[in-house]
C-alpha cells in the first residue's frame, strides 16, 4: 500500500464553482504559472505517485458555494487517475480544506473524527496557558486535522490529516511587529500540536495503527524561535521522554544533525532573493506500522534520482506546488 501527503499551492483556483476544472491560461495562485500549466503539472505528479490514498494539503474549497470533494474527483476524472473518491472532514473558511482522494477499489474511508477528556474534537476549542501566565488562552485550528478510519484488504488502521499555523509573520507592519507575530504564532502553532499530540497519545494507548502526515509548518531547528519554546512542535507530536512515540525518518534525521545535509520537502522563493528549502511535510507511523521494508520517500525534483532523471516529472514537481509529495509504501 502507498500513501502520500501533498500540499498543493493554492490548488482551489484551478476550478470554478461547480467544481469543473477552469483548465485555460489564466494565472493560477501559483507566482508566473498559468492555469492550464499547473492543472497539467499536477496530472503528471499524480499519475507518478499511483498511491493508494493521498492527503491534500490546501485541497479545494468547500463551502455553501463551492465542493471541493467534486473538484477532487472532476480532476481524477479528467486525468483518469485511480484515486478517484474524495473525502473532506471539517471545512473551514479559508478556500484550503484537508482532503483524502484514495482509490476505492483499494481502501475505503470514513471522517470518524475522536474527542475524550484530555483532547476535545478538532472543530472545538482547546484551552492551554501558551505564555505562563496561569491563565489558558483559547486555541482553535483556522484548518481542523482530517481524522480517517481507513480499511484496506483486512487491515485497519488510522490517519490524521494536519495542516499546522504558519508561523510566518504576515502582515507585519515593521521588525519588532514581525517578531511578536513571529512568537505568537509560534506559541499557537505549538499549543496545536500539543493538542494533536493528546490525540496520538490516546490512540497509541489503545493501541490503533496510526499514520498522522501532512504539513507542520515546523521541523527541528526551522527558525530561532524555537529556542524560546525548548522544542519543535514536530517534537512534541512524534513524543518524547518515555512515552509511545511516532516514527518519521526525515524528521529523526533533521533531529540527529542540526548542522549539515538535511531532507526538504518545500522550495520557496523570496521576492529577488534566492530560493529556500525546509521540511516541513511528515508522514509519522505508530511503532506497530513501522515496518523493515517500509519506504519513505520525498518526491524532491533536485534530491531524488530518479525524479531529477525523469525531464518531464522534474518540470511537474516544480511547476505545481512549493511543496513536493511525501510517500510511505507499507505492507499490511
Amino acid at each position: 500500500m502507498r500513501l502520500a501527503t501533498y500540499n498543493v499551492e493554492w490548488f482551489d483556483h484551478l476550478f470554478d464553482d461547480h467544481g469543473r476544472l477552469r483548465d485555460d491560461g489564466g494565472w493560477s495562485g501559483r507566482y508566473d504559472v498559468t492555469r492550464r500549466e499547473q492543472t497539467a503539472a499536477l496530472g503528471h505528479v499524480f499519475a507518478a505517485l499511483d498511491a493508494d490514498a493521498v492527503m491534500i494539503i490546501e485541497a479545494p474549497d468547500s463551502s455553501r458555494r463551492r465542493d471541493g470533494a467534486v473538484a477532487l474527483e472532476s480532476f481524477a476524472r479528467h486525468f483518469g487517475l485511480r484515486t478517484n473518491k474524495a473525502l473532506i472532514g471539517y471545512v473551514n473558511d479559508t478556500q484550503q480544506e484537508i482532503a483524502l482522494l484514495y482509490d476505492p477499489d483499494t481502501v475505503t474511508a470514513e471522517h470518524d473524527p475522536q474527542e475524550d477528556a484530555t483532547a476535545p474534537r478538532f472543530d472545538q476549542a482547546f484551552h492551554f496557558d501558551l505564555d505562563t501566565d496561569a491563565t489558558p488562552e483559547t486555541i482553535r485550528w483556522s484548518k481542523p486535522p482530517l481524522e480517517v478510519a481507513l480499511q484496506t484488504g483486512g487491515a485497519s488502521l488510522r490517519l490524521i490529516g494536519v495542516h499546522a499555523k504558519s508561523k510566518a509573520p504576515h502582515g507585519a507592519r515593521n521588525n519588532a511587529h514581525a517578531i511578536r507575530l513571529s512568537i505568537e504564532n509560534r506559541r499557537k502553532q505549538l499549543a496545536q500540536c500539543i493538542w494533536l499530540r493528546r490525540r496520538v497519545q490516546a490512540h497509541l494507548e489503545a493501541g490503533d495503527p496510526l499514520i498522522v502526515l501532512g504539513d507542520f509548518n515546523d521541523g527541528p531547528g526551522l527558525d530561532e524561535y524555537e529556542k524560546l519554546f525548548g522544542r519543535s512542535g514536530v517534537e512534541v507530536v512524534l513524543g518524547e521522554g518515555d512515552g509511545i512515540q511516532l516514527f518519521d525518518p526525515h524528521a529523526r534525521i533533521a533531529l540527529s544533525s542540526r548542522i549539515g545535509v538535511q531532507p526538504a520537502t518545500a522550495r520557496f522563493k523570496k521576492p529577488d532573493g534566492p530560493y529556500l528549502s525546509a521540511l516541513l511535510d511528515y508522514i509519522m507511523v505508530s511503532p506497530d506500522l513501522r515496518q523493515p521494508d517500509s519506504a519513505w520517500r520525498i518526491w524532491h525534483p533536485f534530491d531524488d534520482p530518479q525524479c531529477f532523471s525523469d525531464l518531464d516529472l522534474r518540470e511537474a514537481l516544480l511547476t505545481a506546488s512549493d511543496h513536493f509529495p511525501v510517500t510511505l509504501d507499507l505492507a499490511l
